[in-house]
């Protein structure tokens, strides 16, 4: 009986203690009723086999799941874990590249400032990811535990039992229509870099020369003033980005009205960058004597300009084919009954 009563001791010492003596004798006497008179070892290591693992049994008494999250929700919390996380994670690499970009006082090594940067963003990005796998699954956890139904079937995203029916609402979308989530994180991450880069160019964009304490910033490229004369034409393209952007992420596959969109936001970014660094104004006079210095030909701002606007229309014009392109794609046919 030694067995017997290990087992029955493994399981009780699971469960309050004021449960524990009738659960043992419940169980005790479902034990013996399982044995032959006088059973030997052998045959009582097999009904305790059949009982199965204490950690077990003692879990089916108390009625509470084995588990942080089950079947029945976990679909539900992974779908959420795949939707919340890269909005944080996005939201997070934004404002800490424009904020560590703002905070540069030009007085720091370009590679101080790099690294600075990518240690900040990398930082926060890890701290975002803890906290919202944390408190997603903190949520689920208290779901769990407080679902007295013993029904673990998985639920769909509506909280109810899959039918067929369920089968309408899918869209499924061939991947080289599909948008991407990373394009869509890659472009907010861009448009925040730009900004932030375009309203502190005096202190970023400039000409470095590495001295006795390393590679310093000596005096900017443009005129902080003139760009900040067309803040209202780059807000007008920040906006048409950012919503572009979001526009994608919840339509999630090329279309033409996204196609259309798209070829609409790069045909008024063209026309701003044109009539931004189309300003004879736009470079800082430091930077006009440093050209005039090096006797550098008068005639290469007129070619870079040049060079610059056709390299932006080229990789536009290949954007927006490609859109149209993948627009065109067809989505897989209906159910057929």
């Amino acid at each position: 009986m030694k067995w017997i009563d290990l087992y029955v001791h493994e399981v009780t010492r699971r469960l309050p203690e004021n449960t524990r003596e009738d659960i043992a004798l419940e169980l005790r006497s479902t034990i013996e009723d399982m044995l032959p008179d006088e059973p030997t070892e052998a045959q009582v290591k097999a009904v305790l086999a059949e009982l199965g693992n204490p950690s077990v049994m003692a879990h089916n008494y108390l009625d509470r799941p084995m588990h942080l999250i089950g079947p029945k929700y976990f679909d539900i919390y992974i779908n959420l874990l795949k939707l919340i996380l890269p909005i944080a994670l996005t939201i997070t690499l934004i404002a800490s590249v424009a904020d560590a970009l703002v905070s540069v006082k030009g007085e720091e090594e370009i590679i101080t400032v790099i690294l600075n940067i990518f240690g900040i963003a990398i930082w926060k990005l890890l701290s975002t990811a803890m906290q919202t796998a944390f408190w997603l699954t903190l949520v689920f956890a208290v779901i769990e535990w407080t679902d007295k139904s013993r029904d673990q079937a998985p639920l769909t995203m509506s909280m109810k039992k899959w039918t067929p029916e369920d089968l309408k609402d899918v869209n499924p979308i061939p991947k080289k229509k599909a948008i991407q989530k990373c394009m869509i994180l890659g472009s907010l991450i861009w448009t925040a870099t730009w900004v932030a880069i375009y309203f502190n160019a005096a202190k970023l964009v400039g000409i470095y020369e590495d001295g006795a304490n390393g590679i310093k910033f000596q005096f900017p490229i443009f005129n902080q003033e003139i760009l900040n004369s067309y803040w209202l034409l780059v807000v007008l393209v920040i906006v048409l980005e950012v919503a572009l952007a979001l526009y994608k992420g919840f339509v999630g596959q090329w279309t033409i009205k996204v196609a259309s969109l798209n070829t609409i936001t790069h045909l008024i970014t063209l026309v701003v960058l044109a009539t931004i660094i189309g300003n004879d104004s736009i470079l800082s006079e430091q930077f006009v004597v440093y050209l005039q210095q090096l006797k550098i030909d008068s005639n290469l701002y007129d070619w870079a300009y040049q060079s610059i606007i056709i390299v932006c229309v080229v990789f536009a014009a290949i954007d927006i084919f490609e859109g149209y392109r993948k627009a065109k794609i067809s989505l897989l046919g209906p159910l057929k009954q």
